[in-house]
């Protein structure tokens, strides 16, 4: 992946956890199912991902996930908001819009944020996506969204 960003020097960790994190959020701004497979070099093998419908350990098991997106969803992209570097941690906050494959008239938006942390190497070992999956998702499904809705509004009473 070319990033045209500057290679940090490798005695200097700070610098090459946010060039890393640089990377990574190009990689999602620019995913395709054709660059899906870029998470072996942006991702540690064993990193462990957690999103909340998923969560799993290693390259093969991530890239599943990414390709099972673009199988369910038509034209899915993520923008990235925000993003921020403290030592090996990291934070994304961003945004993916799509269309559901079975209801494609309308274009849908999840914010969102992840929390990752880097190995040694500047690679992601930990991506922990949060994000309110009944506001965010559930709630623009037909029919499971009006009953959301309903359950939002009794538990505010």
């Amino acid at each position: 992946m070319s990033t045209n960003l500057p290679t940090p020097r490798h005695d200097d960790p700070a610098a090459r956890h946010a060039a890393a994190l640089e990377r990574l959020a190009l990689f999602y701004e620019t995913l395709t199912p054709q660059t899906v497979f870029e998470v072996r070099t942006l991702y540690a093998a064993g990193a462990v991902f957690k999103d909340p419908f998923n969560e799993t350990r290693g390259h093969a098991a991530i890239i599943a996930i990414f390709e099972h997106m673009y199988v369910q969803l038509e034209t899915p992209r993520f923008i990235v908001v925000s993003r921020m570097v403290q030592g090996e941690q990291a934070f994304l906050t961003w945004e993916m819009r799509f269309r559901f494959k079975r209801w494609p008239q309308r274009e849908h938006t999840v914010r969102g944020a992840s929390h990752l942390r880097f190995d040694a190497e500047s690679r992601v070992s930990l991506h922990r996506d949060y994000w309110d999956a009944a506001e965010e998702l559930y709630e623009k499904i037909p029919l499971l969204g009006g009953l959301m809705r309903l359950l939002k509004r009794a538990a505010r009473r």
